[in-house]
Order: structure tokens, then sequence, then C-alpha cells
């Protein structure tokens, strides 16, 4: 199961509205607020690559207050 972390730079005074609507997401395992160059980190828990391509090139970037967001994706050893 394909995972990966977003990092999310919001826009000012939006990160409260961003960091819900990530939360009714369901591929979203865990959100959390930031302090620093990035305003949230989301872990992401998907079922393929095609759905994580998915979800970020459409859901992620169509919410209101996204600015820019940086993904990394996880790989297994």
């Amino acid at each position: 199961m394909p995972e990966a972390f977003v990092l999310f730079k919001t826009q000012p005074a939006h990160e409260r509205e961003v960091y819900l609507s990530l939360m009714e997401h369901s591929a979203v395992a865990e959100v959390h607020a930031l302090y620093g160059e990035f305003d949230l980190v989301v872990r992401l828990s998907v079922d393929n690559s095609q759905n994580l391509t998915k979800m970020l090139m459409t859901d992620f970037r169509q919410i209101k207050g996204v600015k820019d967001t940086q993904t990394l994706i996880a790989v297994e050893y």
C-alpha cells in the first residue's frame, strides 16, 4: 500500500480551513500543523499509485487556501 507525506503551504489565515478539509479525505491517515516553512504535514495511505497521483493532482490542489505542496513518497527497503 503506497504511502506519502505531503507538506502544505497555505495562504495566510487558511491553515485551519485546509486542515479540516484534509481530515475529511478517506486516504488521509494523519494531519499535523507545523511551525516553520510549511504549515501542515499529511500522511497518506492509498491502495495504488494511480489513486495517489489523482489525489495529489486533483483533490488536494482544489482545496481553497492551498498555496503550495511538496510530496515525499515513502519507499520500503
